[in-house]
């Protein structure tokens, strides 16, 4: 049929996007099996009358025939199929009343009008005799309900089914449902991306008289600043992303020497930051890439900027940075109990509690909000480098640690102790990350042969193990092929069904974990891959290189980058990034940290020296940063 297939693709990605990975490979199976491409009446029947009926199960019976009534009564359908329809599900039911009293269940009866019998009688008052069915000695030889019992009627009832069903579905009236909801559809898309593109037009507007108003602005109160900035600008973000011809460093070497092309030469550069927009989230530029996040170890210490465009050398102070104004702060409370660099920190699942590991091997929980009671706070010592955290996401109760001797540790915040100390083999000794499943009680340890403190070993191999947290045993060993490149990073989608996984070789895994397969993999990087993370919708998943560069790419178009950010970073560090609740911003380290806003460029308050974590809070605008001058800190933005 014309839009069989169409449909088809549609279950087909439900399924994918669901994490459904199961009943997607049944769907194939029973695809690949369909010899006729129609709709098969006979295997509905049995699906009533050989499965439902024999399994007293009414409450799919039930669900059934209000999923065909919703079908035609929101289709262009007679009055007359509707009424048909009701008829038919009043006999289906007495049918199953009449199969249960015969079959000596007549428990079952009293089951069905026990959920269903006020529902029945609003509909209809001939059910009130049949209530009385279940305490009727023998209903077969009763007047009443005698024909319900003959062969003759069961007969009659399945050619009247499978008449409306052939009615129904191959008289399209369901088809011509589905072919005007897809109709209407399109229709709807097709109006909403013309109002994106209105709307991205106008925002390209404002944007650009915004960078001209602050351009003008601080050229009036300061002319040297002015001509600096405009400087930086026009030898560093256009010169890398902007200017890829001759012609163009022509024009900029004539704006440089005529005071009149200047000022032409800055409206051109404030209107081409001011491009980066929707536009650049939907697909990657070739000529203007949007800086995510890059900040340098310098004097002023380490810096944490939400940028909206450009790209910025790292290392040194960063000239251009005050076109930013600093983020609206509630408030920001700073932790100092470490007493070496801060490795890891993150929120609890709730957000109430905090961890936070250093190089020296010590865990705090502590709490950053006076209202919060105090009684989780603890100090943990684990003897040797933190290399991972996570929580556990259901009861907020379990924190897991990860060591790089191999270690990995249960902790119970209100019991105050470890509930379980775990070891990998001896062949894979540092654990490199840890991940919660958000729905069943298991997690997955990635652990490496190799690891030098700080750095990530692009020698070193990996092993993905999946633990039972229940009887704190591995569960099993997912599959990643020979010598395989050390596990970076992990993340799962918001089911649980999907884990991604990042490797030293610039490899993205993807597995079904109930399969305990690998379903999907593509090299992302050509260096290795720091940090993973799903999008906000689950239909894309950012990767971040150790060379600094982020991509985000499409989970329905397997290889299809739809956004990259090009910013230097120092190879073989470990770098981490954390998105916002609202998928809007992304926050990135590389030596110091930026933010990366979809909604504008703003700086935060700096550390005094680089960022090496971050985390955001689970709901609210709040994150955690955590740097190499032993301090952490928690950042409520407006």
């Amino acid at each position: 049929m014309e839009n069989m297939q169409y449909a088809e693709e549609l279950v087909r990605e439900f399924l994918v996007f669901r994490g459904f990975t199961a009943t997607l490979q049944s769907f194939e199976s029973e695809l690949a099996t369909d010899v006729g491409r129609g709709f098969q009446v006979d295997k509905l029947l049995d699906l009533i009358f050989a499965a439902y009926v024999p399994r007293f199960q009414a409450d799919k019976l039930l669900a059934l025939f209000g999923f065909l009534r919703q079908c035609l009564s929101s289709a262009s359908t007679e009055a007359a199929l509707l009424a048909s329809l009701s008829r038919l599900e009043v006999a289906v039911m007495r049918y199953y009343i009449v199969h249960a009293v015969r079959s000596g269940r007549r428990d079952k009866v009293l089951e069905f009008f026990g959920a269903s019998g006020n529902d029945l009688m609003r509909k209809d008052q001939d059910w009130t005799p049949w209530f009385a069915m279940p305490y009727v000695k023998n209903p077969s030889s009763d007047p009443q309900f005698r024909v319900y019992f003959s062969k003759e009627w069961y007969e009659a009832l399945r050619v009247a089914v499978r008449n409306f069903f052939d009615e129904i579905f191959n008289g399209t009236h369901i088809l011509w449902n589905c072919k005007n909801t897809i109709s209407r559809l399109k229709k709807e898309i097709k109006q909403l991306n013309s109002k994106l593109a209105q709307l991205q037009a106008l925002l390209e507007e404002k944007e650009a008289q915004l960078r001209r108003l602050r351009s003008h602005a601080a050229s009036a109160m300061d002319a040297g600043i002015a001509r600096s900035s405009s400087s930086t600008l026009s030898s560093g973000v256009l010169d890398e992303n902007i200017v890829s011809s001759q012609d163009n460093q022509d024009t900029h070497d004539d704006a440089t020497r005529n005071p009149g092309d200047r000022v032409l030469a800055q409206d051109l550069v404030d209107a081409a930051k001011a491009k980066v927009n929707l536009e650049s989230l939907a697909r990657p530029s070739a000529h203007v890439t949007t800086s995510l996040s890059v900040c340098g170890d310098n004097g002023a210490g380490g810096s944490s900027l939400m940028l909206q465009d450009g790209t910025f050398e790292t290392g040194r102070e960063v000239e251009g940075e005050e076109e930013f104004p600093e983020v609206n702060v509630d408030f920001q409370e700073t932790f100092l109990g470490h007493t070496s660099p801060i490795t890891r920190c993150r929120f609890s699942a709730s957000g109430n509690n905090i961890a936070s590991a250093s190089m020296d091997g010590t865990v705090r929980i502590w709490t950053y909000d006076s209202s919060t009671s105090a009684s989780r706070n603890a100090t943990i010592y684990c003897g040797a480098e933190i290399m991972s955290l996570d929580w556990e996401c259901k009861s907020d109760r379990l924190l897991l640690i990860g060591t790089a001797d191999g270690g990995i540790k249960a902790w119970n915040v209100d019991a105050k102790r470890v509930v379980c100390d775990l070891n990998t083999t001896e062949a894979f000794p540092s654990v490199l990350d840890l991940k919660c499943s958000p729905v069943e009680p298991i997690f997955v340890s990635a652990a490496a042969s190799r690891h030098v403190s700080g750095h990530i070993d692009d020698t070193s191999f990996a092993s993905l193990t999946v633990w039972n947290m229940k009887t704190w045993k591995a569960m099993t060993v997912l599959p990643l092929g020979e010598d395989p490149p050390a596990i970076t990073s992990l993340c799962f989608n918001h089911n649980g069904k999907i884990l991604a996984a990042s490797a030293t070789d610039g490899m993205i895994h993807m597995f079904d974990m109930s399969a305990g397969l690998q379903i999907t993999g593509w090299p992302a990087h050509d260096c290795g891959i720091s940090s993973i993370l799903f999008g906000a919708d689950e239909t894309s998943i950012f990767s971040l290189g150790t060379d600094g560069k982020v991509l985000e790419w499409s989970l329905q178009k397997q290889g299809h980058v739809l956004w990259s950010i090009n910013s230097k970073s120092s190879i073989h560090v470990r770098h981490e990034m954390a998105l916002d609740a609202n998928g809007r911003r992304l926050f990135v380290t590389s030596g110091s940290a930026r933010i990366r806003s979809w909604a504008g460029g703003l700086r935060t308050l700096p550390h005094s020296a680089s960022v090496t974590t971050v985390d955001w809070h689970s709901t609210l605008p709040i994150f955690l940063t955590g740097s190499v001058d032993n301090s952490v800190r928690v950042t409520s933005i407006l």
